[in-house]
Formats: C-alpha cells, sequence, structure tokens
C-alpha cells in the first residue's frame, strides 16, 4: 500500500468503524463552527457554494474532537508509518454546495474559468502573495489527509488529483531551489515554473476523482496536484453539503525535507 502511495501519490483507505466513529464525533463539532455567523463571513465563498473552513474543526493536536478519541485508522496510520507522528493542527472543513463553482469574490474571468475546466488545481502550500500574487511557498505539509464527515454521490464536488504528478512538481521545484538554502525558499517565486509544470501534469498526468464516504480517507501526497470537481447535475448531499475534514500537518522549515522526504 505505501509503494503504490508513493508511485501514485494518492491512496484511499476502505471504510472502518474506528474512522466512522471519529467522522460521526467531528461532523457535529463542524457544524456548530460552520453555522457561526463569523466563521460564515470569514469562510463562505464562491456565491455561497463553497465554505473553505481553514481551522475551523475544534480538535487537539491529536486529533480528537467533540469527545472522541485520537484519530486512528488505516489512512492516518500509513501517514503516520511514512511521515512521523507530526502534531495535527485544527483541521480544515471544506464543505461543498449544490452550485459549485460560482465565481469567487474578486476572480476574474480567466481564474474563474480555470476552476470550472480544471477544478481549481493546485499544490498545497504555495500561496499567492501580494498584488502581482506570486506563488511562494508559505506552508510546507508532510501529507494531506482527507475525511469525509457526510454521506454524499460521487457527483458532488469530489477531491480530484493528477496521478504521478508530485514526482513532475518534485523534480521541478528541486530545480528552482537546487541553490538556495532551505530557509530561504519561502522567499522564491516560484509563479513561472509552477505554471508551466502544472501545464505539463494536465497533459502528462491521469486525472483521478476520488469520491469518499464517512468511515473511509484519503491520503494525497503533500506535492501532489489536486482540486475540487464542479458539482454534478446528479448530484446528492445533505443539507449541510459535501463535507471533508483536512490535515495537512507541517514540516519544519528549516531543512529540505519538503522536497526530499518520501
Amino acid at each position: 500500500m505505501v509503494e503504490a502511495f508513493l508511485r501514485r501519490g494518492w491512496a484511499h483507505f476502505d471504510h472502518t468503524p474506528e474512522v466512522a466513529a471519529w467522522a460521526a464525533t467531528a461532523r457535529a463539532a463542524a457544524l456548530v463552527e460552520i453555522a457561526d455567523p463569523v466563521c460564515q463571513a470569514e469562510w463562505l465563498q464562491c456565491g455561497g457554494t463553497w465554505f473553505v473552513g481553514v481551522d475551523t474543526l475544534p480538535n487537539s493536536v491529536d486529533g480528537s474532537v467533540g469527545g472522541s478519541g485520537p484519530l486512528a485508522g488505516p489512512g492516518y496510520d500509513q501517514a503516520v508509518d511514512i511521515y512521523g507522528g507530526l502534531p495535527l493542527h485544527r483541521g480544515q472543513v471544506s464543505v461543498m454546495y449544490p452550485g459549485y463553482p460560482k465565481p469567487r469574490e474578486g476572480e476574474g474571468e480567466g481564474a474563474f474559468g480555470f476552476r470550472l475546466r480544471r477544478d481549481a488545481a493546485h499544490v498545497d502550500g504555495l500561496l499567492a502573495v501580494g498584488p502581482a500574487r506570486q506563488r511562494m511557498l508559505k506552508e510546507r505539509h508532510a501529507y494531506i489527509l482527507g475525511l469525509p464527515l457526510t454521506q454524499a454521490s460521487a457527483e458532488a464536488s469530489p477531491l480530484v488529483v493528477w496521478e504521478g504528478s508530485h514526482e513532475i512538481m518534485r523534480a521541478a521545484f528541486a530545480r528552482a531551489l537546487r541553490d538556495m538554502p532551505p530557509q530561504s525558499w519561502s522567499e522564491v517565486d516560484l509563479t513561472e515554473i509552477y505554471t508551466h509544470t502544472r501545464a505539463q501534469v494536465f497533459e502528462n498526468c491521469r486525472r483521478v476523482e476520488l469520491p469518499a464516504k464517512p468511515g473511509e480517507a484519503t491520503l494525497l501526497h503533500r506535492l501532489a496536484v489536486h482540486g475540487v470537481a464542479p458539482w454534478g447535475a446528479a448530484a446528492t448531499a445533505p443539507p449541510e453539503g459535501r463535507m471533508i475534514a483536512y490535515f495537512r500537518p507541517e514540516l519544519p522549515d528549516h531543512d529540505d525535507g519538503w522536497l526530499t522526504l518520501p
């Protein structure tokens, strides 16, 4: 399983009772936060079709939330086996609603078209900085673990990944950063090589949709190009939408682990 994950850049883990129990408890805690007007004002985007939900889940560093035990299960266990038991941040609760996507505030026609046609494909941690929106490495994640919190059909804006894209991106970033000490990587403008290499990924990598249900888990490589598909015409979900909790524990920013770890 580890070998397949490292080759493809993603892995899906089947339903287990312990993950389903955690998801049920996390869902209840997340719904309280999502209903908060302050959270809605900050995170409800794309014309009300996407609740971004960064740091919304009120979990502890071991993943426990709302009286649940620590986060466990085969997906999380595999991440720990590969990358170690890094402390968990407050999880992102990403919620998609019928009609996604609508244009995000400030999003031009080109950016919205990319969201619509290319699932807003990106590599996590490369943030758009300044008026020129230069892509810079501001967050060095170890991995991305997705844990669905609601039952939704496969067409309800599933997670999307470009299989094998992590190694293409790794090679490109390694060339761009080879003459810079790791401590300075966050100040390097990666926009051009990021955009160029992502286009290569679209041409050469298989696009894979990864729908999942509570009790299951999805593990993505930190360098994998991924996004979210538009809401399908026949998609179904509960009133609270298609909800997934994501954990992206961070690596130290003083070494080269972001590029050299598996």
